[in-house]
């Protein structure tokens, strides 16, 4: 799962806070339609209910965000045109969201550290500067609260289940845990939206309550911290894994075989 390597920026960036903006959005957009692909495949019907209903959840926190994006950007590009007519090397999710879906341990697994991860960062945006995205943040945080107990509580039920589970669900972890610390890298884009926007957000301090929260579920889980420290990144610059583009070709295709189509 080596990320393929794009040519390097070299031009400041023009617009940080729409960068920033398709950070949030392009990783629930993408994480999203992960999710979608357990409709109709869910282990149990109330779980399919479940997963399908939190894809949704998320497809419409990434329109909220890419929507504000377009506004942002003053191109004429909606959030319709940033989902669908944009290519792999332009989206700027964490390479955690892209990967495929794998068996349910898996989606779980990573369901929970992302969820984990948003639930803070949307604690922390609710009280930004910029009002539009402060609102957004609110309301995506309520959601997202539902999303990580749900998650939470099926890490538990796994970890500490049968012996099978238990395996798959560790090995999951031990997979997963390499692309976490994507999640909580800051850099020019960050400080120019807290500088300019008022959009502060103190990554080392959620990554510190990320820690000790997935620490406290996956001890209860009676499963095992990884000790890997090596890090998969490059997604908050378009560098992507294979499976992105394989993704968006499904995602995308409908939009694209009928541009302008509207239903």
């Amino acid at each position: 799962m080596t990320p393929m390597v794009a040519a390097p920026r070299t031009q400041p960036i023009a617009n940080p806070l729409f960068e920033y903006l398709l950070r949030l959005g392009d990783d629930r957009l993408v994480l999203g339609h992960r999710l979608s692909e357990w409709c109709g495949h869910g282990p149990i019907l109330e779980e399919d209910i479940a997963l399908s209903n939190m894809a949704l959840d998320l497809v419409g926190h990434s329109a909220s965000l890419l929507k504000l994006a377009g506004e942002v950007e003053a191109k004429g590009r909606d959030e319709d045109a940033l989902a669908y007519f944009r290519e792999g090397v332009e989206y700027r999710n964490a390479l955690l969201v892209e990967l495929p879906k794998g068996d349910f341990g898996f989606t779980i697994v990573r369901q929970f550290l992302f969820d984990a991860y948003s639930v803070l960062l949307w604690d922390a945006l609710s009280h930004a500067q910029h009002e539009t995205l402060a609102a957004i943040a609110a309301k995506c945080l309520k959601e997202d609260k539902y999303h990580l107990r749900h998650s939470s509580e099926w890490v538990v039920r796994l970890g500490d289940g049968t012996d099978e589970s238990h395996a798959r669900v560790q090995t999951s972890l031990n997979e997963l845990w390499r692309y976490t610390a994507e999640l909580f890298d800051h850099d020019s884009v960050d400080e120019a939206v807290a500088a300019s926007f008022g959009v502060v957000v103190d990554h080392d301090a959620i990554r510190s309550r990320w820690s000790a929260m997935v620490a406290d579920v996956v001890q209860r889980a009676t499963l095992t911290l990884p000790t890997d420290t090596a890090a998969r990144r490059g997604g908050r610059r378009g560098r992507h894994t294979e499976f992105l583009g394989h993704m968006l070709a499904e995602m995308q295709i409908v939009a694209r075989s009928h541009p302008g189509a509207t239903w």
